[in-house]
């Protein structure tokens, strides 16, 4: 037995336990790594202008009594971020399971991180190529 073969044993074997949703998540992180000048969300910094980029995992309608406010929810396998459009009933292409990659500076609401109007480009389908 060679010195490579208990690692790669080792790691067929913890790819085989894993959960669909831990493999997703790695799945997702390792994309955007991938992806030049775009930051984890989960090591983003709060007031810094940055660049995330991940899947979409619920698009909400929030009506205010003046001003609606559109709320997508993306993950990208470290951590969720809320961007939210004021203004905005929809936007054509963003439904969930859609890969977005977003430009903005986040801040927290109610515990939780929000980018606020962000410049958005939609990337691709989950578990496509970025290309």
């Amino acid at each position: 037995m060679s010195a490579g073969q208990p690692g790669a044993l080792r790691r067929l074997t913890e790819r085989l336990t894993r959960s669909s949703h831990e493999l997703e998540a790695a799945e997702l992180r390792r994309e955007s790594s991938d992806l030049l000048g775009v930051v984890h969300i989960g090591e983003a910094r709060l007031r810094t202008k940055v660049t995330i980029c991940g899947e979409v995992r619920s698009v909400t309608l929030r009506p205010r009594e003046e001003t609606p406010a559109l709320d997508v929810e993306v993950w990208d396998g470290t951590e969720s971020l809320h961007l939210v459009w004021l203004g905005r009933r929809r936007i054509a292409g963003i439904v969930p399971g859609i890969k977005v990659r977003a430009t903005g500076r986040i801040t927290t609401r109610r515990k939780l991180r929000v980018m606020f109007n962000p410049a958005y480009e939609i990337v691709g389908r989950a578990g496509q190529a970025h290309g």
